[in-house]
C-alpha cells in the first residue's frame, strides 16, 4: 500500500485553504440547523450553564461531521469537491482514533496564530501539524 502514497501528490496549500473555507461554509449551515434544535430546548436554562453547554454541543456536532466523513471514505463534502482525501500515514483508511486525534489537535492548533498552517512551510512532506501528530496525510486524487 506504500505505492499508493507515493503515486499521489500532496495538494498545494491554496487547494487545502480553499477546501477549509468550503468546509467552514458547510459547517455554518450545520451549526445553524443544530442551533435551531438546541436553543429552543435549552434556552430557559440558567444562563451560567447555557453558554458552555451550547459551545460543547456545537464542538461535538462539528466533531461528528468531520470524524464520520474522515472514517467513512476519508473525504468531507468539501474534500470530495476538491478531490482531496485524508489517509493514514501508511496509506490505509483513517481510524477513529486518528480522526478524533486530528480533530482535537486542529481545535487547539488553529486558534494559536494558525500554527497548523504555518507548520506546512517547515514540514518535509508539506503536512499540517495536526496531520503529522495524528499520523494522517492529505493526498490529491
Amino acid at each position: 500500500m506504500q505505492e499508493t502514497i507515493t503515486s499521489h501528490v500532496t495538494p498545494k496549500l491554496w487547494q487545502r485553504i480553499l477546501c477549509l473555507i468550503y468546509d467552514f461554509l458547510l459547517l455554518l449551515a450545520i451549526i445553524f440547523i443544530a442551533s435551531f434544535i438546541f436553543v429552543p430546548l435549552f434556552s430557559k436554562m440558567n444562563s451560567e450553564y447555557f453558554k458552555p453547554l451550547y459551545q460543547f454541543y456545537l464542538l461535538t456536532i462539528m466533531g461528528l461531521y468531520f470524524i464520520w466523513f474522515w472514517t467513512h471514505g476519508g473525504q468531507t463534502l468539501a474534500m470530495q469537491t476538491w478531490k482531496l482525501r485524508l489517509v493514514g500515514a501508511n496509506g490505509e483508511g483513517v481510524t477513529k482514533k486518528q480522526a478524533i486525534t486530528r480533530y482535537l489537535l486542529a481545535l487547539f492548533v488553529y486558534p494559536f496564530f494558525c500554527i497548523g498552517i504555518i507548520w506546512i512551510f517547515f514540514d518535509r512532506d508539506r503536512q499540517f501539524l495536526h496531520d503529522r501528530i495524528a499520523g494522517t496525510r492529505i493526498i490529491k486524487l
